[in-house]
């Protein structure tokens, strides 16, 4: 990491007014004849390479953490009122299999309220220590309790990396909590690895996932990172348990928050796609909305889930929440059937762990086909209606 420094000496008003017009994110403000950097800097040094000589500097900052000093895998116990959410799981099997690699215990840190008894489930996936903050002040999510008892663990423990699950709770939490030890995070991983020095590989799909990134964080300890639902595989629950849970105090000062929760109203049970088993999958290669018909029928007769690819959900023909890739929703389920998808590296990002995968799609040369286990190369308008005939008759897809 580094900084931005401004060599007020050599400012004046075409200066100032030249650096503000180079800077592609209004990161730099004028205010009373001296120039502010605010926290739209993206860290770009634009404003170094092409504002006038010596005006702006960045200034590296070569200091590193001792590694040593930082050891465990700790992973952050997802939960809604004690009931664990299953990424929690998937990453501590992740942990288990990075932690072997450099001999480092798996930590949990379990964050909330009424949860004592819960902790004791986790010790049958393998970890070596649970850590529970368990308090009043942590029974709702609250942005600021939540991140200080994280913070507190942290410093207690000092684990060399932390897994988070990438939820509604998990991406808001990893990154305020990485802020507070101007530490890195990559956000949504879909592969890990550890290297021997404890540095952890985290890769991602970059730039609409036309590339796959490989990000190492070499200087700063700990190492923070998200990964989706369904991503990672979870570990067979033992009938054992191993480890030890070691219950948490931390200053009641610092629960405070701003916040105040007044009522919690409980959404109704949505169809989640990625719980599902089977799942009917619609490309562009659906002509219109009225041949979602075939799509439905097919997935009715497997008691399947429908979903769909990107532009199908921008022409409104399948709810945003059935969305598959990136910008959607990770599934894994025990069959997908691809009707229509030519199979971008976006869309494959977000299924290519599912058991069985079944294309459809007229072009041989379709990118689906690279991924998938078994494929018919034909038009869906043709191969959708015998393969509903053949199901209703044989019960079976062939």
């Amino acid at each position: 990491m580094g900084k931005l420094i401004i060599n007020e000496d050599k400012l004046n008003s075409e200066v100032i007014k030249e650096l503000m017009n180079i800077c592609p994110f209004n990161a730099l403000e004028e205010s009373e004849g001296k120039l502010n950097i605010n926290a739209g800097c993206k860290m770009c040094k634009l404003c170094v390479k092409k504002g006038p000589k010596g005006v702006m500097e960045f200034i590296e900052d070569k200091q590193s953490r001792n590694k040593d000093e930082w050891k465990g895998i700790a992973v952050y116990v997802d939960h809604v009122e004690g009931k664990i959410h299953p990424v929690t799981y998937e990453l501590i099997g992740k942990g288990r299999e990075l932690a072997a690699k450099i001999n480092h215990p798996v930590y949990a840190v379990f964050i909330g309220y009424n949860i004592k008894n819960k902790a004791e489930e986790l010790l049958h996936y393998g970890v070596d220590e649970v850590f529970v903050y368990d308090n009043k002040e942590l029974e709702d999510f609250r942005i600021e309790p939540y991140t200080a008892a994280f913070e507190d663990f942290i410093n207690k423990v000092r684990p060399s990396s932390v897994l988070v699950g990438a939820t509604t709770v998990g991406r808001s939490l990893a990154p305020r909590t990485a802020a507070r030890f101007r530490t890195g995070l990559t956000a949504d991983c879909t592969i890990l690895d550890m290297k021997e020095n404890t540095d952890l590989v985290q890769i991602r799909p970059a730039f609409g996932g036309n590339i796959m990134a490989q990000i190492i964080n070499p200087n700063n300890r700990p190492q923070f990172c998200t990964v989706r639902y369904k991503i990672m595989n979870a570990p067979e629950r033992n009938s054992e348990c191993s480890g030890k849970i070691t219950l948490c105090n931390i200053e009641e000062n610092k629960l405070k928050s701003n916040i105040n929760v007044l009522k919690v109203t409980k959404k109704e049970k949505e169809e989640n796609i990625s719980e599902a088993e089977v799942i009917v999958v619609a490309g562009r290669g659906v002509k219109s909305e009225k041949d979602m018909k075939f799509i439905n029928e097919l997935a009715e007769l497997l008691g399947a889930q429908v979903a769909g690819t990107r532009p199908l959900i921008e022409m409104g023909w399948v709810d945003p929440k059935k969305q598959i890739g990136l910008s959607g929703r990770t599934v894994k389920p025990k069959l997908i059937i691809t009707c229509g998808v030519s199979g971008s590296v976006q869309f494959v990002a977000g299924m290519n762990n599912s058991e069985h995968i079944f294309a459809i799609n007229k072009d041989p040369n379709a990118s689906i086909f690279n991924v998938a286990h078994y494929g018919i190369v034909g038009d869906i308008y043709e191969v959708l209606p015998k393969l509903i005939e053949n199901i209703r008759n044989n019960n079976t897809l062939v």
